[in-house]
């Protein structure tokens, strides 16, 4: 079993489409490992985005990301990094088939609902950065 990290963005939480977002990912196998609410500090922000910070886009992502809390979720399930990724849709919504959650749920590159883990060893290091306490089950 592999474990994944996803984060319900601002948007997804402001149009209250957590439960229908968890429904997608649940009804496709994956079971909630560890979930809590999260108000994000431009400090953990910069680090869990680092390799963005330098752009122009970065400023306003932050922003967006500073709206509303976002819900960080643990979710496992066999291959989960690609699987998430693949029921997510492309990173821009508007590019995304309908079908996938950004497809159905997200409005552009920014506003697109959830973050994903990219790889399994980026979603260790996002666990551990989310979810310091550790999470039941272990990581």
């Amino acid at each position: 079993m592999e474990q994944t990290l996803i984060l319900l963005k601002p948007d997804c939480i402001q149009r209250m489409l957590a439960g229908k977002v968890l429904d997608r990912f649940q009804s496709e196998g994956f079971v909630i490992r560890a979930s809590k609410m999260v108000s994000l500090s431009k400090e953990l922000l910069r680090e869990h985005y680092a390799h963005l910070v330098t752009f122009d886009f970065y400023p306003p992502l932050e922003a967006f990301m500073l709206e509303a809390p976002v819900m960080a979720l643990v979710l496992e399930r066999e291959n989960a990094v690609q699987h998430a990724r693949t029921i997510l849709g492309p990173t821009d919504s508007r590019k995304a088939e309908k079908g996938t959650i950004r497809g159905d749920f997200g409005t552009d590159n920014r506003r697109n609902i959830a973050h994903a883990s990219d790889s399994p060893e980026n979603a260790r290091t996002e666990i551990e950065r989310f979810f310091p306490e550790g999470i039941d089950g272990g990581l």
